[in-house]
């Protein structure tokens, strides 16, 4: 099969954890293994989330004296994309040293006009006690929202409409090259109407969307969307708590789940099987190939022909 796997940004760091380089290192390490299962059968296209490490760069560059602005989040989505892209590249090869491996800064177009520009929902960064919350919304005039533990960074992001660098993927997967694109949902830009030149927005893209439409221009067969729960969950956190074994895109849709959690990855999952009649599924990191054959996970297939 041709495959997208959507590695989400904990399952790179995971909470709680410090965000040294060491940490994830070994975190990296942990997801070429899972990996180099499904990549000896499968073409394979890892994309990968970056809200801990851009939110990380973030406040560093917002509290750096020797620069007069901080820099633009999409030139810190550029730079996770390079960072992690790197840790993949090099845990990859270490686990399958004779195939070809390469990684991409990718950029995501999209619209200047998207209403998520004046509702930032995108989590970055770690969670923060309330008053430390406060301050730095105080210092910085950043935007702070509920999450698990406290509170947290939220920035805009914008819906994807089309990876910029897909028709290099595409020539790569045709080689047997492993590619690694798309971190963090990639560089988020707009197009000029008239001119077509670029300019880097503020935001950042959602990985899990991206993930998606990649999939669908490159006719994958499959969107593995891997994160820190072995199931999307009926009634997570609750008494009432149930792994959803399958679903398709609608009966996913109808759930309502949260839009800072598992709401983006079900609606990835929903689209890509919704638009090409392919599949989905969501579970954990270290069962991937467990998910894949059907013996983990939760699968979002097509709707059942009637008559």
């Amino acid at each position: 099969m041709r495959m997208v796997v959507a590695l989400g940004g904990n399952a790179l760091l995971h909470r709680g954890e410090r965000p040294e380089a060491a940490v994830q290192q070994a975190n990296v390490d942990r997801v070429a293994t899972a990996l180099a299962a499904l990549a000896r059968d499968h073409d394979i296209v890892v994309t990968h989330g970056n809200g801990p490490q851009i939110g990380l760069l973030a406040l560093e560059s917002e509290s750096d004296p020797a620069l007069s602005a901080p820099y633009p989040m999409h030139l810190l989505g550029a730079q996770t994309q390079g960072m992690i892209g790197s840790l993949l590249a090099c845990a990859l090869h270490n686990v399958m040293p004779r195939r070809r491996i390469a990684t991409l800064v990718t950029h995501t177009l999209v619209r200047s006009d998207d209403p998520a520009f004046d509702r930032p929902t995108k989590f970055v960064g770690p969670v923060y006690p309330q008053d430390v919350a406060d301050r730095l919304a105080r210092v910085h005039g950043w935007r702070m929202a509920p999450d698990t533990g406290g509170r947290r960074r939220v920035v805009p992001s914008p819906r994807p409409e089309r990876v910029l660098e897909t028709d290099t993927v595409r020539e790569l997967l045709a080689t047997g090259t492993l590619v690694v694109c798309g971190g963090g949902g990639g560089v988020p830009v707009t197009a000029d109407r008239v001119t077509g030149a670029l300019t880097g927005v503020e935001a950042v893209v959602d990985k899990d969307l991206t993930a998606a439409l990649l999939a669908e221009a490159l006719k994958a067969d499959f969107l593995l969307i891997l994160t820190d729960v072995p199931y999307v969950y009926d009634g997570y956190g609750t008494s009432d708590q149930r792994p959803l074994l399958d679903a398709t895109p609608d009966q996913l849709r109808g759930r309502g789940f949260a839009s800072g959690s598992m709401g983006p990855k079900a609606e990835a999952a929903a689209l890509f099987v919704s638009r090409t009649g392919g599949l989905a599924a969501i579970g954990a990191l270290d069962a991937a190939y467990e998910i894949v054959h059907g013996l983990s996970g939760t699968l979002i297939r097509p709707d059942l022909p009637t008559g």
